[in-house]
């Protein structure tokens, strides 16, 4: 999804054709505090990725408050911020680079430039949110599921784990089976190409 935030209604709507020639859902705000509307709702994240086009120049929430916002959540490796302005500087792109955005760009814009740096922060998007959701998957493991998990991964056989954690071997089946289950994996291998 991409979400396009530009207070000049020409802008959103060509901005949207070309994502729609692409391929690529969008949604508009016509606001920054329409943006961090939609945001507080908790809509949640598209698995396919998320990226914004972002106006640099708004009134009300400037597109660089909106960004301050966003970073101070940490969203914005989930939600990658390409910057648009009529207005830019090299101080100001180099500025919204050093602090994470995605990318910068002058209006008037390369149209198919910009698709293709929207589709790179949607993929960018994706693989940010599949990486959060293995995390959010290890965290719900115990201590020792950890332990067993390091040891899985380590190529060790389920007797050689039990020896070196001084646990009995039906234990260490458990615990793998428990970790199996939480990371939603069927076999060590995937578990490996998992969290590589």
């Amino acid at each position: 999804m991409l979400h396009i935030v530009d207070d000049e209604e020409v802008i959103r709507d060509s901005l949207t054709w070309l994502a729609h020639s692409r391929g690529i859902a969008s949604t508009a705000y016509e606001s920054g505090a329409a943006f961090l509307q939609w945001l507080e709702r908790g809509n949640g994240f598209d698995a396919a990725g998320e990226c914004i086009l972002l106006d640099v120049r708004m009134p009300g929430i400037s597109g660089a408050a909106l960004f301050d916002a966003l970073t101070a959540r940490r969203l914005t490796k989930r939600l990658p911020v390409i910057f648009l302005t009529g207005h830019g500087d090299v101080p100001m792109a180099v500025d919204t680079l050093k602090r994470g955005a995605f990318d910068f760009f002058e209006k008037p814009f390369n149209d198919n430039k910009l698709m293709d740096r929207v589709q790179e922060a949607l993929l960018a998007s994706q693989e940010a949110g599949a990486a959060a959701e293995v995390a959010s998957r290890l965290d719900t493991l115990s201590v020792r599921e950890r332990e067993v998990l390091d040891l899985i991964l380590a190529g060790k056989m389920n007797k050689v784990i039990a020896d070196e954690l001084g646990i009995s071997m039906r234990t260490v089946e458990v615990h793998r089976a428990h970790i199996f289950d939480k990371m939603n994996v069927k076999t060590a291998v995937e578990l490996a190409r998992l969290l590589k």
